[in-house]
Protein backbone atom coordinates (compact mmCIF):
# COMPACT_ATOMS: atom_id res chain seq x y z
CA UNK A 1 0.00 0.00 0.00
CA UNK A 2 1.00 3.79 -0.44
CA UNK A 3 0.30 7.38 1.21
CA UNK A 4 0.10 9.84 -1.16
CA UNK A 5 3.81 11.20 -1.20
CA UNK A 6 5.28 8.63 0.22
CA UNK A 7 5.75 4.98 1.37
CA UNK A 8 3.60 3.72 4.15
CA UNK A 9 5.47 2.59 7.67
CA UNK A 10 4.56 -0.69 8.83
CA UNK A 11 2.97 -1.34 11.11
CA UNK A 12 2.78 2.11 12.26
CA UNK A 13 0.29 3.13 9.45
CA UNK A 14 -2.17 -0.03 9.83
CA UNK A 15 -2.93 0.22 13.17
CA UNK A 16 -5.17 1.58 16.29
CA UNK A 17 -6.76 4.82 14.52
CA UNK A 18 -4.79 4.66 11.76
CA UNK A 19 -6.57 1.51 10.25
CA UNK A 20 -10.00 3.08 10.52
CA UNK A 21 -8.25 6.26 8.78
CA UNK A 22 -6.65 3.93 6.03
CA UNK A 23 -10.54 2.40 5.29
CA UNK A 24 -12.27 5.87 5.70
CA UNK A 25 -9.86 6.64 2.43
CA UNK A 26 -11.40 6.95 -1.02
CA UNK A 27 -8.13 7.31 -2.53
CA UNK A 28 -7.04 4.21 -0.99
CA UNK A 29 -9.86 2.49 -1.45
CA UNK A 30 -9.97 3.33 -5.27
CA UNK A 31 -6.56 2.52 -5.92
CA UNK A 32 -6.46 -0.99 -3.80
CA UNK A 33 -10.06 -1.96 -5.68
CA UNK A 34 -8.03 -0.86 -8.94
CA UNK A 35 -5.12 -2.87 -8.17
CA UNK A 36 -7.28 -5.97 -7.38
CA UNK A 37 -9.30 -5.71 -10.91
CA UNK A 38 -5.81 -5.23 -12.61
CA UNK A 39 -4.55 -8.59 -10.73
CA UNK A 40 -7.67 -10.62 -11.76
CA UNK A 41 -7.01 -9.75 -15.30
CA UNK A 42 -3.02 -10.81 -14.95
CA UNK A 43 -4.69 -13.76 -13.49
CA UNK A 44 -5.20 -15.18 -17.13
CA UNK A 45 -2.76 -13.78 -18.57
CA UNK A 46 -1.96 -15.95 -21.95
CA UNK A 47 1.55 -15.69 -21.28
CA UNK A 48 1.07 -18.11 -18.99
CA UNK A 49 -0.78 -20.73 -20.38
CA UNK A 50 0.61 -23.74 -21.79
CA UNK A 51 -1.16 -26.91 -23.35
CA UNK A 52 -1.62 -28.43 -19.81
CA UNK A 53 -3.88 -25.27 -18.74
CA UNK A 54 -7.54 -25.73 -18.81
CA UNK A 55 -9.65 -22.80 -19.91
CA UNK A 56 -10.10 -21.13 -17.10
CA UNK A 57 -12.11 -17.89 -16.95
CA UNK A 58 -12.78 -15.11 -14.68
CA UNK A 59 -15.66 -15.93 -12.41
CA UNK A 60 -15.01 -19.51 -12.23
CA UNK A 61 -15.88 -20.40 -8.65
CA UNK A 62 -11.61 -20.84 -7.39
CA UNK A 63 -10.50 -20.42 -3.97
CA UNK A 64 -8.58 -17.36 -3.67
CA UNK A 65 -6.16 -17.21 -1.08
CA UNK A 66 -5.59 -12.91 -0.34
CA UNK A 67 -2.30 -12.03 1.42
CA UNK A 68 -2.39 -9.25 3.19
CA UNK A 69 -6.09 -8.41 2.92
CA UNK A 70 -5.97 -5.45 4.90
CA UNK A 71 -9.28 -4.21 5.97
CA UNK A 72 -10.77 -6.00 2.61
CA UNK A 73 -10.88 -3.94 -0.06
CA UNK A 74 -9.58 -6.52 -2.14
CA UNK A 75 -10.99 -9.30 -1.00
CA UNK A 76 -14.51 -7.42 -1.42
CA UNK A 77 -13.61 -7.22 -5.72
CA UNK A 78 -12.83 -10.91 -5.29
CA UNK A 79 -15.99 -12.32 -3.79
CA UNK A 80 -18.23 -9.60 -6.45
CA UNK A 81 -16.23 -11.29 -9.33
CA UNK A 82 -17.37 -14.74 -7.93
CA UNK A 83 -14.61 -16.30 -5.88
CA UNK A 84 -14.36 -18.34 -2.84
CA UNK A 85 -12.04 -16.20 -0.70
CA UNK A 86 -9.61 -16.55 2.25
CA UNK A 87 -8.19 -13.08 3.92
CA UNK A 88 -5.04 -13.14 5.87
CA UNK A 89 -3.94 -10.46 7.70
CA UNK A 90 -1.36 -10.17 10.30
CA UNK A 91 -2.56 -6.70 11.96
CA UNK A 92 -6.07 -7.41 14.34
CA UNK A 93 -6.89 -3.71 14.12
CA UNK A 94 -6.94 -4.27 10.15
CA UNK A 95 -8.69 -7.29 9.94
CA UNK A 96 -11.73 -6.36 12.44
CA UNK A 97 -12.69 -3.85 10.16
CA UNK A 98 -12.94 -6.48 7.71
CA UNK A 99 -14.67 -9.09 9.63
CA UNK A 100 -17.17 -5.98 10.70
CA UNK A 101 -17.94 -5.10 7.05
CA UNK A 102 -18.67 -9.17 6.31
CA UNK A 103 -20.34 -9.04 9.52
CA UNK A 104 -23.36 -6.47 7.73
CA UNK A 105 -23.49 -7.86 4.69
CA UNK A 106 -24.89 -10.56 3.07
CA UNK A 107 -22.64 -10.57 -0.11
CA UNK A 108 -19.85 -11.74 2.01
CA UNK A 109 -21.16 -15.35 2.42
CA UNK A 110 -17.81 -17.50 0.71
CA UNK A 111 -15.66 -15.09 2.73
CA UNK A 112 -13.25 -15.80 5.39
CA UNK A 113 -11.06 -13.74 7.03
CA UNK A 114 -7.96 -15.41 9.65
CA UNK A 115 -5.34 -13.71 11.34
CA UNK A 116 -1.97 -14.70 10.76
CA UNK A 117 1.63 -14.34 9.33
CA UNK A 118 1.84 -14.69 5.59
CA UNK A 119 4.96 -16.68 6.51
CA UNK A 120 2.90 -19.45 8.70
CA UNK A 121 -0.31 -19.65 7.17
CA UNK A 122 -2.84 -22.22 8.85
CA UNK A 123 -3.13 -23.38 5.00
CA UNK A 124 -3.11 -27.27 4.24
CA UNK A 125 -1.05 -28.45 0.97
CA UNK A 126 -2.82 -28.36 -2.14
CA UNK A 127 -5.64 -26.75 -0.88
CA UNK A 128 -5.49 -22.88 -2.83
CA UNK A 129 -6.41 -22.75 -6.73
CA UNK A 130 -4.76 -19.35 -6.86
CA UNK A 131 -2.99 -16.51 -4.32
CA UNK A 132 -3.29 -12.34 -4.76
CA UNK A 133 -1.44 -10.26 -2.63
CA UNK A 134 -2.23 -6.56 -3.25
CA UNK A 135 0.20 -3.70 -1.72
CA UNK A 136 1.64 -6.29 0.51
CA UNK A 137 4.36 -8.21 0.25
CA UNK A 138 7.00 -5.81 0.86
CA UNK A 139 6.36 -6.04 4.78
CA UNK A 140 7.56 -10.04 4.61
CA UNK A 141 10.90 -9.20 5.23
CA UNK A 142 9.36 -6.51 7.77
CA UNK A 143 12.59 -5.34 10.12
CA UNK A 144 15.20 -7.30 8.73
CA UNK A 145 18.50 -5.29 7.82
CA UNK A 146 20.77 -8.44 6.99
CA UNK A 147 20.84 -9.89 3.41
CA UNK A 148 20.67 -12.96 3.66
CA UNK A 149 18.04 -13.22 6.57
CA UNK A 150 15.85 -11.38 3.98
CA UNK A 151 16.58 -13.93 1.16
CA UNK A 152 15.62 -16.85 3.56
CA UNK A 153 12.53 -15.46 4.46
CA UNK A 154 11.58 -14.68 0.98
CA UNK A 155 13.06 -18.07 -0.23
CA UNK A 156 11.50 -19.96 2.65
CA UNK A 157 7.82 -17.74 1.97
CA UNK A 158 7.83 -19.07 -1.45
CA UNK A 159 8.44 -22.88 -0.97
CA UNK A 160 5.49 -22.50 1.57
CA UNK A 161 3.19 -20.88 -0.95
CA UNK A 162 4.24 -23.27 -3.69
CA UNK A 163 3.63 -25.97 -1.31
CA UNK A 164 -0.61 -24.91 -0.72
CA UNK A 165 -0.99 -23.94 -4.32
CA UNK A 166 -3.15 -26.55 -6.27
CA UNK A 167 -1.19 -28.25 -9.20
CA UNK A 168 -0.63 -25.16 -11.96
CA UNK A 169 -1.90 -22.74 -9.26
CA UNK A 170 -1.06 -19.13 -10.02
CA UNK A 171 0.15 -16.33 -7.92
CA UNK A 172 -0.11 -12.51 -8.89
CA UNK A 173 1.61 -10.01 -6.47
CA UNK A 174 1.46 -6.14 -6.57
CA UNK A 175 4.19 -4.49 -4.85
CA UNK A 176 6.37 -1.33 -4.53
CA UNK A 177 10.01 -2.84 -4.52
CA UNK A 178 12.42 0.13 -3.61
CA UNK A 179 15.02 -0.49 -6.24
CA UNK A 180 16.20 -3.47 -8.93
CA UNK A 181 18.17 -5.05 -6.03
CA UNK A 182 14.86 -5.49 -3.86
CA UNK A 183 13.05 -6.84 -7.12
CA UNK A 184 15.75 -9.01 -7.99
CA UNK A 185 15.61 -11.21 -4.57
CA UNK A 186 11.74 -10.86 -4.40
CA UNK A 187 11.59 -12.61 -8.35
CA UNK A 188 13.98 -14.83 -7.22
CA UNK A 189 12.55 -15.98 -4.32
CA UNK A 190 10.09 -17.72 -6.71
CA UNK A 191 12.19 -18.62 -9.90
CA UNK A 192 14.44 -20.38 -7.21
CA UNK A 193 11.06 -22.54 -5.73
CA UNK A 194 8.97 -23.94 -8.25
CA UNK A 195 8.02 -20.79 -10.19
CA UNK A 196 7.95 -19.22 -13.58
CA UNK A 197 5.94 -16.46 -15.10
CA UNK A 198 6.58 -12.61 -15.88
CA UNK A 199 7.03 -9.34 -14.35
CA UNK A 200 5.14 -6.21 -15.77
CA UNK A 201 6.11 -2.26 -14.00
CA UNK A 202 3.56 0.40 -14.54
CA UNK A 203 6.36 2.56 -14.99
CA UNK A 204 9.12 1.04 -17.20
CA UNK A 205 11.69 3.56 -16.98
CA UNK A 206 11.20 3.65 -13.33
CA UNK A 207 13.92 1.30 -10.60
CA UNK A 208 11.00 1.65 -7.93
CA UNK A 209 7.24 1.90 -8.20
CA UNK A 210 4.12 -0.56 -8.87
CA UNK A 211 5.32 -4.02 -10.20
CA UNK A 212 3.05 -7.12 -10.69
CA UNK A 213 4.69 -10.40 -10.64
CA UNK A 214 2.74 -12.97 -12.78
CA UNK A 215 3.86 -16.20 -11.62
CA UNK A 216 2.64 -19.76 -11.86
CA UNK A 217 3.92 -23.02 -10.29
CA UNK A 218 5.37 -25.33 -12.10
CA UNK A 219 6.50 -29.33 -11.17
CA UNK A 220 10.06 -28.60 -12.45
CA UNK A 221 12.04 -25.96 -12.33
CA UNK A 222 12.42 -24.94 -15.88
CA UNK A 223 14.53 -21.40 -17.26
CA UNK A 224 14.49 -18.36 -15.36
CA UNK A 225 11.55 -16.03 -15.27
CA UNK A 226 11.07 -14.02 -18.64
CA UNK A 227 10.77 -10.69 -18.39
CA UNK A 228 7.81 -8.45 -20.16
CA UNK A 229 7.65 -4.79 -19.49
CA UNK A 230 4.27 -3.12 -20.12
CA UNK A 231 3.19 0.83 -19.61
Amino acid sequence: MTRKNRLPLFPDDYINSKAEEYDSSKWMERNQKRATVLSLHYLYDNKLNDKKDNANKIGDTFLILDLGCGTGFSSEILVENGYRVIGIDVLLDMLSIAQEKKRTSNLYKILEYILADINFLPIRGEMVDHIISISSYNFITYRMENYGERVKRLNDTAKYLHKILKERGRIIIEFYPKNDKELKIFSNSFINNGFNGYMVKNKPSQKSGQTFLLLKKISEKNGDMQILWES
